[in-house]
């Protein structure tokens, strides 16, 4: 064998090595991590969905009550109807759209804390089973909400870990891997929205 051969071979095991590296190692690891991360997101919204069909039909009880705040409904129908508007397609979890979904969610959440505190003034709606019932799940369907975005979140770090650490970070931009946004806490919303009543409380 030619001795100037040598290197080239060398040279050429290297490149495939790396080659198979990249493609095996990185490019398939990170599909696999954004897929994941994708469908956890998919778990987000299917939880958000959930509330706010829960949510309609806690507004069409409540709307069968006499003498109800109008205000306070029309808030959480409006609330409710911009929520539902405002969907991310997991492809484009950006920072900008995932601020914006928040923002319709905290809306909804802020209107639906109001309409709850409002049912205090109505002993019938507070005796009411359909009301009753819907209220529990409400209950259950925030906590639901809350284990689904955290599950996000560390799908999203497990994500942008293996994108950002070297050698990888060298890849993720030539594979088009851009890093998730993540879901971020609203200020004052550390717990779930109190969906509870004493109804040992009479007024």
């Amino acid at each position: 064998m030619k001795k100037w051969l040598i290197p080239l071979i060398v040279i050429g095991v290297i490149i495939y090595t790396g080659y198979n590296w990249a493609i095996s190692g990185f490019y398939n690891t990170a599909v696999e991590y954004q897929e994941n991360a994708k469908t956890t997101w998919s778990n987000v919204e299917s939880s958000y969905q959930r509330r706010n069909d829960l949510i309609g039909n806690l507004v069409k009880t409540v709307q069968g009550a006499a003498d109800f705040e109008k205000s306070t409904l029309t808030d959480v129908i409006n609330a409710r109807a911009k929520a539902t508007s405002v969907n991310i397609d997991a492809s484009n979890l950006t920072p900008e759209n995932m601020a914006q979904f928040q923002k319709a969610q905290s809306g909804l959440s802020g209107a639906l804390s109001k309409l709850l505190v409002s049912v205090e003034r109505y002993p019938d709606l507070k005796a009411n089973r359909n009301f009753l019932e819907l209220q529990s799940q409400l209950e259950g369907t925030e906590n639901r909400i809350k284990i689904s975005r955290d599950r996000y979140n560390q799908s999203v770090n497990i994500y942008s870990k293996h994108i950002k650490k070297f050698p990888g970070s060298l890849l993720a931009g030539l594979f088009n891997f851009d890093d998730m946004a993540r879901y971020k806490a609203d200020p004052g919303s550390e717990k779930a929205p109190d969906v509870s009543f004493d109804f040992n409380n009479k007024k």
